[in-house]
Order: structure tokens, then sequence, then C-alpha cells
């Protein structure tokens, strides 16, 4: 009865949300799929190849005892409905970090090995993991955290519990508080908006009078403990962020899978409220399908952040531009020494020291400040949420000093009321900020347009201010426009339109019915003006 009880009581929530798997170690097959709930949840063979190798720390971590990390990779055989069914309602209103991903599934892993003289290796090797297109890493995280240990110990039937109380479970909406009872514990947390604040403040206790016991609130349904994570690399943070914003190959080389996780997510993470547009592997193994495809010297190096353990990527991948080594954490109450700024020709195949091997030179300045407070909450034992919160405020800062002047001149292209094309020109450079939270060569940054993010950005922008534009277009006057309009203006009109009514027909654009017919109706009265022959080119028979 365990699959089709299974089947059952995920086939709601998992339609959208995640599926299960255990990953164990045969000594014949090596890492083998044990389970995936429901049974019926589509994975290529691929696909479940890939779970298995990035659901197992390699042997070059040596982790003992219970960890846990993440992974990210690519789907095979195209996009899948009913997955995508109710993409666009959430997509439209959550921040666009926290967007579901069309192409990509993020793996969510909790190993454990421990000694067990009962197994012919002598060790016990599994991984309980969550697949879902969410990178709610910390949600995620924490459920893993209740369910595995008690997985660990009582098998399937545990797992088949978990099921059915999942399946009760509301389905992520975002701007709402989530109350999600599991295993006798209700975890409460809020799913962003795309309105919420840059700040938003920790979730409520609401209605706690009807949650018996009290719940366990998360902070966030995605956010790491950032300076945890930056710790041994503070001195960097900034030339970290200038490689994440121009789109730069970096290869975080770790000694385990969490701490290459925490760091590739740390990394992709700092740009907010920009979006991380390039690709990313928090955790990538040389048994990935997509090894030789980042691996190759025939072309420059993919535009990707690719966190790794094995040292053989050092010598795979030593013409990366730029590699990050960090060593084991420290847990004292110190700041750890921080890495320091090497040339790559410093790097050793072997026995790499923990460095930022890069000949980048970073074009703003160093906030010392900055760094002073940090420090002086580490001697206060200030609390790491705290400080947190410290640095990711002056990475949101950066991050807006740089992209305001892009906001100013997306905003001059909008046509005035008058107007109903877009206006175009060249991006000046008096546009830039002239004062910023820092010194340093910001003209210099805007290299930025020729990355990924930039694109993603703009294509964002474009999108969003064009059912605004279809709006103003119909509250105008259009026999007034035409007035004293050339046939080739009124032609390039119709013809831009049409472009934008195709593509919001087609749901691509958040546009409302009506102004989707209204629109209709100008470009038939436009048309409609226009001398017989070039009618009948914009509406053959």
């Amino acid at each position: 009865t365990g699959p089709s009880r299974a089947r059952g009581a995920w086939a709601r929530w998992t339609q959208s949300q995640a599926c299960v798997c255990v990953v164990t170690f045969d000594l014949e097959l090596g890492q083998a799929l044990e389970l995936v709930y429901p049974n019926d949840f589509r994975l290529t063979d691929k696909e479940k190849s890939s779970i298995c190798y990035l659901s197992f720390p390699d042997s070059h971590s040596g982790c003992l005892g219970d960890t846990q990390f993440s992974f990210r990779m690519r789907q095979c055989g195209g996009q899948r409905s009913p997955w995508h069914a109710d993409d666009r309602h959430y997509n439209s209103r959550a921040p666009l970090a926290l967007q579901r991903e069309p192409a990509h599934y993020f793996g969510y892993v909790y190993f454990r090995q421990v000694k067990d003289s009962s197994v012919k290796r002598g060790y016990f090797q599994k991984s309980l993991v969550l697949v879902s297109r969410l990178p709610f890493v910390r949600l995620f995280q924490a459920l893993l955290s209740l369910i595995a240990p008690e997985y660990f110990d009582k098998l399937a039937p545990c797992l088949e519990a978990v099921c059915s109380e999942i399946d009760q479970w509301p389905a992520p909406a975002p701007g709402q508080t989530l109350n999600l009872p599991v295993m006798g514990v209700v975890v409460q947390v809020r799913i962003p908006s795309r309105v919420d604040k840059s700040e938003s403040s920790p979730p409520k206790q609401c209605d706690q009078e009807n949650l018996l016991p009290a719940p366990m609130v998360l902070a966030s349904v995605h956010e790491l403990d950032l300076f945890r994570c930056f710790r041994p690399v503070l001195t960097h943070v900034q030339t970290l962020w200038e490689l994440v914003l121009l789109g730069e190959p970096l290869l975080v080389l770790a000694p385990s899978p969490d701490v290459s996780s925490e760091m590739v997510l740390a990394l992709t993470s700092c740009l907010q409220p920009l979006r991380f547009c390039c690709d990313f592997r928090p955790y990538f193994t040389i048994h990935d399908s997509e090894f030789k495809e980042f691996t190759t010297r025939t072309q420059a190096p993919p535009n990707v952040v690719l966190g790794v353990t094995n040292p053989f990527f050092i010598k795979t991948l030593q013409h990366w531009p730029h590699i990050l080594r960090v060593g084991e954490p420290k847990m004292s109450g110190d700041l750890p020494k921080q890495v320091k700024l090497k040339k790559p020709s410093r790097l050793k195949t072997l026995d790499t020291k923990p460095g930022l091997y890069t000949a980048y030179t970073a074009h703003l300045h160093r906030d010392k400040a900055l760094l002073k407070r940090l420090l002086k909450g580490v001697q206060k034992k200030r609390p790491s949420d705290v400080q947190s919160a410290l640095l990711r405020r002056h990475l949101l800062e950066l991050t807006q000093s740089f992209i305001i002047p892009l906001e100013h001149y997306m905003a001059s292209l909008m046509p005035l009321p008058e107007e109903l094309l877009p206006r175009s020109g060249p991006f000046s450079q008096d546009d830039f900020p002239l004062t910023c939270i820092l010194k340093g060569d910001w003209l210099g940054l805007y290299r930025f347009f020729k990355s990924p993010i930039c694109d993603g950005w703009y294509r964002q922008r474009h999108k969003e201010r064009w059912p605004w534009h279809l709006e103003a277009i119909c509250e105008a006057n259009i026999e007034t426009w035409m007035k004293d309009k050339s046939e080739v203006e009124i032609v390039d009109l119709v013809l831009k339109l049409r472009e934008k009514l195709v593509r919001a027909q087609g749901h691509q654009l958040p546009v409302k019915e009506a102004t989707l017919q209204r629109a209709q109706l100008y470009i038939e009265t436009v048309i409609g003006s226009l001398p017989k022959d070039l009618q009948a080119v914009l509406c053959p028979p």
C-alpha cells in the first residue's frame, strides 16, 4: 500500500511544489535511487542519475555525521505541464529571485554517514532529498532537519505519514504567512511579495492562540546567514559583488558541499533586488552530465558560479579567470583569517591554499567603515543575524547606487502624455551617480551592459513598462495624435501594437483583458484612417 498511499497523498501538493527522493549507497551500484515520492513523479533517467551523484558528498569531503547542502541541476526534456499551470499567477506576484525555475530543479539534501557494523561497507550512508523548482532553501532545509532524522530511524512509514500532512498544506502565495504542520511541529513562514519593501520584517506570529504548540517561526523562506557564509572573505566582499554583477565565471572550491553550496547561494543573492540571471551550481561533481560543457577549453568559460569540493577542478578549470578557495569553517568567536587576493599564476593544482585567485582589479574602494563595524560586532558577540542584516543592507545600497541611473534612463524612454511611441536615445554618462556610498571608478563597472544580468534586468523593465504604455494609448485621443503624423509613423504604431498584443494574448505580458480589447479597437481605428492600399497591406484578405 506504500506507493499507492504516497501517490494519493502527494498528488496535489507536489504537482507544483516538490518531490522527495531517497538516495542510498549500494556496494555494487554506488549511489542508487531507492525511493521517489510520489512514485509517479516524472524524472528522466538522466535526472535520476544527476540526483544520485549530487546527493552525496564526494570522497574528498569526508563528511561524517549529518550534513545539509543544496544543488541545482538542469531539467532534461524541456518544461513539463501540469507543473507550469499555476506558475504565471505565482511568478507575477513573487520577487524575481523567488520565482519558480522554468528549466532547473533545486535539490535540498540531508545526508547521513555513520558507522554501522551491520552494513558490509561498515557505514550507513543515505540522503533524503527534496527536489523543487522553488528556491526556498531555508524553508526546505528546516523541513529536512525535522523529517530526516526521524526517517533514518523509522524509514518508509515515517515518510508516508509526512506525505499525508504535507498534502494538506496550502500552495505558497506571495504576501501570505503560511502555517505548515509537520511531525508535531507547525512551521510558520511568510512568502515574500514583489510589493514588499527591500527591508522586510520577519513574519508576525499571528493566530498564536490557535497554534499549539507554539510555531517554529522562520525569519525568511530563503535568506541564508550571510555573515556566516562570508566570514572568511569579508575583506573581498565588494570585489566578489563586482564579479557577480558582471556575470564573470567564478569557481568556488570548498572543503565540503555544505560550505560550497552556501557560499554560491550567498554570492548569487548579494545583487538583490537585481536577479542573478546567469547559471549557478551550488554543488557540482565530475559525474555531472554538463561536466564537459563547463570544462571545455575550446571556448571562453561560461557565465556560471560553480561550487565544487574536488581539487581535480583546480587542474581542469585553471584557465578560469576567477577561483575562490575557501578553507574549513572555524566555529570560534573570532573572525577567521581572511583569504588573500592572489594572482592566478600562484594557483597550485595539488595543494591550493585558501585565497581569491584573480587578476581582476576592483573598481570600488573597500569600505573600511563596514569592516570595522562587523569586526566590532564579532568582539561584542553581536548575534549573527544582526551582522547579516548590516552586510545585506550594505550590499543592497551598493546595488541600488549602481542601478538608479539605469532606472532613470529607462524612465526617460517612457512616452510623454502627448506621445504614443516610446522615445529612444543614447545612455548618457551624465545620468551616472555623482555621489555614492563608496568612492571608486563607478563608470568602469558599466561593463555590466555586456553581462547576462543587465540583459535580464532590461528585459524585465521592458516587460513591466509595456502594460502601462498600452493603458496610456487607450486613454489617448488617437484622432488628435494622427493629425500631424506621417503614414510611416502611423504604420509603425500599428505594427508595434500588434506585436505587443500577440505577446499579451500569449500571457507573456500582464495586461487586463479590457485593455487588450480597447487596444484592438485602436488598431482598427488607425488602420481605417489609412489609404486603401496600405489597409490592404496591413489587413490582407
